[in-house]
């Protein structure tokens, strides 16, 4: 009994959602139980966001997310939880697809004699600017700013910042075309 009032603890006061807490992830079901699930936890929440079933997010402390931002199933945005830093910042009328990975840490790996498990971590900020658009399944690695209005393709691996109004795709991410007003 006391292993299981542990557990329902844990899951109550842990900074991260998804399908693996279900105390609070049924919330999320619910339109408003949900939004006030989500304004609690995130740094911030815009009450116009929606952050649906099947998504997860680590550290949500270190989290915001702006107006009119939908965060879909199987998308996971990974903050970090332990060390300094590591946030990520998700401006207005950003649209994200499903699948999509957002990490602010990577592990070092440059020393050959010693494990990669010990050396340590990377810990860099992430932000999608305003009316940014990233495709399903894209990954977004630690320190990318994604610039306003811009595109990152389906599937692609952003390992560079991406400028504002171009649109990115491949692995690793490459500008293939500008948006331009006509």
């Amino acid at each position: 009994m006391r292993k299981l009032l542990a557990r329902l603890s844990y899951w109550r006061n842990v900074d991260r959602l998804g399908p693996d807490i279900p105390t609070t992830h049924f919330k999320l079901y619910f339109k408003e139980m949900g939004r006030k699930l989500c304004i609690l936890k995130f740094n911030s929440f815009d009450v116009d966001a929606e952050f649906r079933p099947g998504a997860y997010a680590i550290a949500c402390s270190k989290i915001s997310i702006g107006k009119r931002v939908v965060i879909r199933p199987t998308t996971m945005l990974f903050a970090e939880p332990i060390y300094e830093g590591g946030y990520i910042y998700i401006e207005d009328d950003v649209l994200i697809g499903s699948g999509v990975h957002v990490y602010t840490t990577n592990h070092n790996y440059k020393d050959p004699n010693t494990l990669i498990i010990n050396q340590g971590s990377t810990v860099k900020d992430v932000t999608l600017k305003k009316g940014c658009w990233i495709g399903a399944n894209a990954i977004i690695l630690p320190g990318i700013t994604i610039g306003e209005n811009s595109v990152v393709a389906a599937g692609s691996i952003v390992t560079r910042d991406v400028p504002d109004k171009v649109v990115v795709a491949g692995n690793p991410a490459k500008i293939i075309k500008e948006i331009i007003e006509k």
